[in-house]
């Protein structure tokens, strides 16, 4: 008999710890947010699929939201379209948005849903736009002139943020036991795409299900405090003074205030963890020391 693969004693370990928690998690839904940067090579990718496939066959139900930043830019890239960020967004014009579209709903997508079918798990690629899932208002942002310190508005095109969620689509796909694996696309006013933020999109997604955890798998361990060490645990009081005293900044400032939105919203807790760390979903869910910064209402 063959030894088994590291990772595959790992998993095995984790299993071993997963038997108490999974009745915690029966029946109730989790949103997975799966980053451009966390999708990692091929391996990591057919990891995290493996981890999707154990969830739904544990009795949860996960919904993934995919990203695709990296992507996007090197196809942008590649057809020679220039991008440009204001505010920490893609300015996203029309050519760029049809762009966005193509890889966030097209190769993308469905490679994660083959991904999950590779490991035996039934999987339905869908982006915001089906069946009037999630719609989208334009976004609109201000950022500080430097030469004339004055505030100014900024438009980023068709860039959006979800004002709602029909869950009606994702009742059915789960009653199916399919899981879903969402783009985050959505539709806006007189039919217009919108290129949404994957975070916000999977709060919102989240919130509307009533998800048990919103799962935010990023690059990072999770927040860190101000000598960089990782912090386990917060209330949202303590997210909200630790952007206020500058310990939580830049990038990480919007995925705190959407696990904030989330909470609000009715999602019992949000963890911001490294997707590069394998099976880090399931050291999340099923094991004792977790992984990552767990964010809870009080």
């Amino acid at each position: 008999m063959t030894n088994p693969t590291p990772s595959a004693l790992e998993r095995a370990e984790i299993l071993v710890q997963a038997l108490p928690h999974m009745q915690r998690y029966d029946e109730e839904v989790v949103v997975i947010k799966y980053g451009g940067h966390a999708m990692g090579d091929q391996a990591a990718a057919e990891d995290f699929a493996e981890d999707i496939v154990l969830l739904e066959q544990s009795g949860l139900k996960p919904i993934v939201v995919h990203g695709g930043g990296p992507q996007i830019g090197s196809m942008l890239e590649r057809l020679g379209i220039k991008s440009e960020f204001q505010a920490g967004l893609r300015v996203t014009d029309k050519a760029t948005v049809e762009i966005v579209e193509m890889v966030l709903a097209g190769s993308i997508n469905k490679q994660i849903v083959g991904w999950i079918a590779a490991e035996g798990g039934k999987a339905i690629g869908l982006c915001g736009k089906d069946g009037n899932m999630v719609h989208a208002r334009k976004v609109t942002r201000t950022v500080v002139d430097p030469d004339s310190n004055i505030e100014k508005v900024v438009d980023l095109g068709f860039v959006g943020e979800p004002d709602h969620v029909n869950r009606q689509i994702l009742d059915a796909v789960l009653k199916a036991e399919l899981i879903p694996v969402l783009a985050p696309v959505a539709v806006g006013d007189e039919g217009h795409t919108y290129n949404v933020n994957a975070d916000t999109f999977a709060g919102a997604i989240a919130g509307a299900m009533h998800a048990k955890r919103l799962l935010l798998l990023t690059d990072v361990p999770g927040v860190l405090d101000k000598n960089k060490q990782l912090i386990p645990e917060m209330t949202v009081e303590d997210c909200r003074r630790l952007i206020a005293d500058g310990t939580i900044t830049a990038g990480m400032i919007p995925k705190v205030e959407t696990c904030i939105y989330a909470i609000e919203q009715g999602v019992e807790a949000v963890v911001i963890l490294d997707g590069k760390v394998p099976h880090s979903v399931l050291l999340e869910l099923f094991t004792d020391h977790g992984a990552g910064t767990l964010i809870r209402r009080t």
